[in-house]
């Protein structure tokens, strides 16, 4: 057991003791439990550190309630602390779409809830503050990444300052850590102290310069509590700003100081995302843990991420704020050494779960003429419509699967991540990669579908859809057709498991209503469903808050209220026996019989030939008539899994 865990980062005095330290050089605070895996951001911070020559620990979940001995057991770091309130920002963590207070914890032992404080950024910062004032403090994370500016919070329902201003932290270390935190640590290790150091990247601060010509001033916070414009066009200004290859530095005056946020490091090269995913991880939880199962950890054990960044755009999606919109690849050979490391564990039987990434096959893909790239300030590269210069060739991602399958040990290989259906059949500028694109297609329903495929249309309404920065629904239908057909000439039972969201910004009533007789007319009993959770630091949130799109200008309508988006959640369950009344009476009181009878007939009318995705609207009409789309062959879908929530 002793030589097990001395290939871990130290997590306590006794574990220092064994490796020689009287000191850590760097110690991280973390709200997650301790698994050493390149998925888990204390473990990349660490062991990129380490790798650097630092002498790094971790204290994971330190408890803050008692006398505080976690915070107080390895003493104060000679360079500074790092704080983080784990993978995922923790009022998502702890709370349902409802406010309601969840009963476990996938980043925890066990499952177990309550092992981290309400905004562990804020509560493990000021605890340490006080115990080691001399020392500095960075908070990275998500947590801190997404509430770097002003920020709308859903829990509270107020809009807050900057994390910065709540919580005495010196520095935040924004979006994926490896550079800034390296360079942090070089400088401080050098002698600079905190509050020079003020060009690196992907960092904000309170400062005391004096914004350059060219930089952005955004409203003030204050100013943006009085004003919902403000606040809207400062989120735009945000999002550009981390959408660009590069971006400028950004200033918000908070209760008379001024934070500098400086912009995104341009996206890593090969070399250097490969050196993240090649470090000495050992891959599982740290001993302490005694075998306990930490659910976060069971879904990704045996997966690979291939790739980082997003140049989808979902409105409700924070990943490109947090890693950018321009995808890093890792090259061939460190995924194909990742796979052989899978390979060799205990419990590996032959079955890669995942090959993956924020957007599953977005893997090597970016701009043609990477000039045009750098000028760009698009937030989404497939909305409204693909970027004509996007290059959505899948030769490489197709040569990864068959190279990992290749491996002896490998019966088969998982995409468990979600699929961009629309960037694989987006008509490219060749009919070669064309063919390569449908070749994509056909080999991840015949070899990498382990029975269900996960896609998200998200919705069915092409206003909510363009809302939301999503495709068509004509786009599933077209792709579920061939899936379909895929099925049917291989010999396969396989089920297409799709996701939608109620509640989403510019979603009525009546459209989730629709979505509910669209769905029921292609045969979907629909269990992969959430209602919509205003997030820091995305489009949809910033509408929700103010009501107001951040680029146009216009009047967003949002459901608001738990009324509302119960009005609209009831649809996705339409056939539940105690659902059917209250649908029944919402539905009379919109004037849509015909929907009644489409959801309860029990025999759907005849086809529409696809008309507005299967409604049909007429103006003369008190009742508007729907008509599913029926030239898609029915499947029943009752089956489904949990999903994490964005």
């Amino acid at each position: 057991m002793n030589n097990r865990i001395s290939s871990f980062l130290p997590t306590s005095k006794d574990e220092m003791d064994r490796l020689g330290w009287s000191r850590p050089d760097i110690i991280l605070f973390s709200g997650d439990a301790y698994v050493d895996h390149p998925s888990f951001g204390a473990a990349v911070i660490g062991r990129t550190l380490q790798a650097a020559g630092y002498k790094v620990a971790i204290v994971p979940q330190p408890n803050w309630r008692d006398d505080l001995r976690d915070f107080k057991k390895l003493g104060a770091p000679r360079l500074f602390f790092g704080v983080s309130a784990g993978a995922m920002d923790s009022m998502v963590n702890h709370y349902t779409a409802n406010r309601r207070l969840r009963h476990d914890d996938a980043y925890t032992a066990g499952g177990k809830h309550g092992m981290r404080p309400d905004y562990p950024t804020i509560v493990y910062s000021k605890i340490l503050k006080e115990l080691f004032p001399d020392i500095p403090i960075i908070a990275g994370g998500i947590e801190a990444s997404l509430r770097r500016v002003s920020h709308y919070d859903y829990w509270q329902d107020r809009l807050r300052p900057s994390i910065l201003a709540d919580t005495p932290v010196d520095m935040i270390s924004y979006g994926m850590g490896e550079r800034t935190v390296l360079e942090i640590a070089r400088r401080l290790d050098q002698g600079d102290d905190i509050a020079q150091i003020t060009d690196i990247p992907q960092t904000a601060f309170f400062s005391s310069g004096t914004p350059a010509p060219d930089d952005i001033i955004l409203a003030s916070y204050e100013k943006c509590l009085s004003d919902k414009k403000a606040q809207a066009l400062n989120f735009r200004h945000v999002e550009e700003e981390s959408n660009k290859y590069h971006g400028k530095v950004m200033w918000q005056s908070t209760q008379g100081k001024m934070i500098r946020i400086n912009p995104m490091y341009p996206p890593m090269d090969q070399g250097e995302i490969d050196a993240s995913f090649d470090l000495p991880y050992t891959r599982i939880p740290h001993p302490r843990y005694k075998g306990k199962t930490i659910p976060a950890y069971e879904m990704i054990r045996h997966s690979i991420n291939l790739h980082r960044g997003c140049f989808g755009g979902c409105a409700f999606c924070t990943i490109s704020a947090h890693q950018g919109k321009f995808i890093s690849s890792r090259s061939k050979d460190s995924i194909l050494r990742e796979a052989k490391k899978i390979c060799q564990m205990d419990d590996f039987k032959g079955y890669i779960s995942d090959l993956g990434g924020p957007s599953a096959n977005m893997y090597a893909m970016g701009g043609r003429d990477k000039t045009i790239c750098k000028r760009c300030v698009r937030p989404s590269c497939l909305h409204p419509k693909p970027c004509p210069n996007l290059d959505n060739d899948h030769t490489q991602i197709l040569d990864i699967y068959r190279s990992v399958d290749a491996l002896p040990e490998v019966k088969k290989s998982f995409v468990g991540s979600g699929v961009r259906y629309d960037l694989a059949m987006a008509p490219a500028k060749s009919p070669q990669i064309d063919a390569i694109n449908r070749e994509y297609i056909r080999e991840l329903i015949c070899s990498h579908v382990s029975g269900r495929l996960k896609v998200a249309p998200e919705h069915t309404s092409d206003r909510v859809l363009d809302c939301m920065r999503k495709p068509s629904f004509d786009m599933f239908r077209k792709f579920k057709s061939v899936f379909d057909d895929i099925n049917t000439r291989n010999s396969l039972r396989q089920q297409l498991i799709p996701y939608f969201i109620s509640s989403h910004p510019a979603c009525r009533e009546e459209d989730m209503a629709e979505l509910a007789a669209i769905t029921k007319s292609l045969d979907f009993h629909l269990e992969q469903v959430q209602d919509f959770t205003p997030t820091p630091m995305t489009l949809a949130t910033e509408i929700y808050y103010t009501g107001i799109h951040p680029y146009t200008g216009e009047k967003v309508y949002t459901a608001r209220s738990a009324q509302e988006k119960l009005r609209q959640r009831q649809f996705f369950f339409w056939y539940k026996p105690d659902a059917r009344h209250e649908i029944m009476t919402e539905l009379r009181k919109l004037h849509r019989n015909d929907l009644i009878t489409a959801l309860y007939s029990g025999k759907p009318s005849s086809s529409s030939k696809g008309r507005n995705m299967g409604v049909d609207r007429k103006a003369d009409s008190g009742n508007r008539q729907y008509k599913p789309d029926r030239r898609i062959p029915r499947r029943n879908d009752k089956d489904g899994s949990g999903r994490i929530p964005r």
